[in-house]
C-alpha cells in the first residue's frame, strides 16, 4: 500500500509574518501603516486564531508593526523605483508576499521573481487559484529547496530574469536565518547585478543593542534560530 503523501503546507514562518499583518489592520489603531489581509483569506485560519500564543496582541505589538514597517518600506521603494524605469523586482524569502495581488496596477508593469522554499509556493499558487486572483503573466515563481537545489541565482535568471538590467531585489526577513558566511555570499551575488539596481535587506540587532522591551522577543527569536541549523550550511555551499 503506498504511503500517504505529506500535505503540502506554508512555511510556518510565512504564515506568521502573514497573520501578523492582517493583525496590525484588525486590532492596531488607524492610520494603519500597510493593509493587508490578503495573506489571511489565503491562509483561512480556524476562528480564534488571534488567541494563538505568537498572536497576542499585546505581547507583538512592536514586532507586528514593524513586520507592516517592512512592508510597506519595500512597497514604496518598488513603486518609486518603478516610476524611474526598473522593471524587475525579486523577493528573497518571498513566502506569502500580496504586493502583486495589493497592487495590481504597479505589478502589472514588473516582472515580479518570487523566490522560497517549493512547498510554500506550490500551496500559494493553488490558494491563489482557488481564491480567483489567479497568476499574472509577469509574476513568476522560483522555487529553491536550499539543501538540494543549484543557486537561487541559476534558478532566478532561468526564470527569466534579465541580468543585464537593474531590478530591486527585497530579503526581508531571510538574513537571520543565515550564517555569516552565507550572508555575505549572498550579498556577493547581488553586487553582479546590473548598474542601478537596489538591494533592501533586513538584520537582526545584537542583544546588546536591542531596546529592553524588544529583549525578550529576540530572545526566543534566537532560540528558535538555532533549531534551523538544518538550513544553513547547505545554503551556504551553493552560493558561494
Amino acid at each position: 500500500m503506498e504511503q500517504d503523501k505529506k500535505a503540502i503546507e506554508p512555511d510556518n514562518t510565512a504564515v506568521r509574518t502573514a497573520l501578523w499583518r492582517a493583525l496590525h489592520v484588525q486590532v492596531d489603531p488607524q492610520p494603519h501603516i500597510i493593509e493587508d489581509e490578503i495573506g489571511l483569506q489565503l491562509i483561512a485560519p480556524n476562528d480564534g486564531w488571534q488567541q494563538r500564543p505568537d498572536m497576542d496582541t499585546n505581547f507583538t505589538r512592536r514586532v507586528r508593526v514593524s513586520m507592516a514597517a517592512r512592508a510597506r518600506f519595500v512597497d514604496d521603494l518598488v513603486i518609486e523605483q518603478s516610476k524611474k524605469g526598473i522593471t524587475q523586482y525579486v523577493i528573497l524569502g518571498a513566502g506569502l508576499d500580496t504586493f502583486a495581488q495589493r497592487r495590481p496596477d504597479i505589478a502589472a508593469q514588473l516582472q515580479l521573481f518570487e523566490i522560497d522554499r517549493p512547498d510554500t509556493q506550490t500551496w500559494k499558487q493553488q490558494r491563489l487559484m482557488e481564491l480567483g486572483y489567479g497568476i499574472p503573466d509577469g509574476l513568476h515563481f522560483v522555487p529553491v529547496n536550499f539543501e538540494t537545489d543549484s543557486s537561487w541565482w541559476e534558478k532566478l535568471v532561468r526564470s527569466g530574469f534579465d541580468r543585464s538590467k537593474p531590478a530591486v531585489v527585497a530579503c526581508a526577513g531571510v538574513s537571520m536565518y543565515l550564517t555569516r558566511d552565507a550572508n555575505l555570499a549572498l550579498l556577493r551575488q547581488v553586487k553582479s547585478l546590473a548598474a542601478g539596481s537596489i538591494l533592501a535587506l533586513t538584520f537582526l540587532l545584537p542583544l546588546e543593542l536591542v531596546e529592553e522591551a524588544d529583549k525578550q522577543l529576540l530572545q526566543i527569536m534566537n532560540v528558535y534560530l538555532k533549531s534551523l541549523t538544518f538550513f544553513l550550511n547547505p545554503y551556504q555551499q551553493r552560493i558561494e
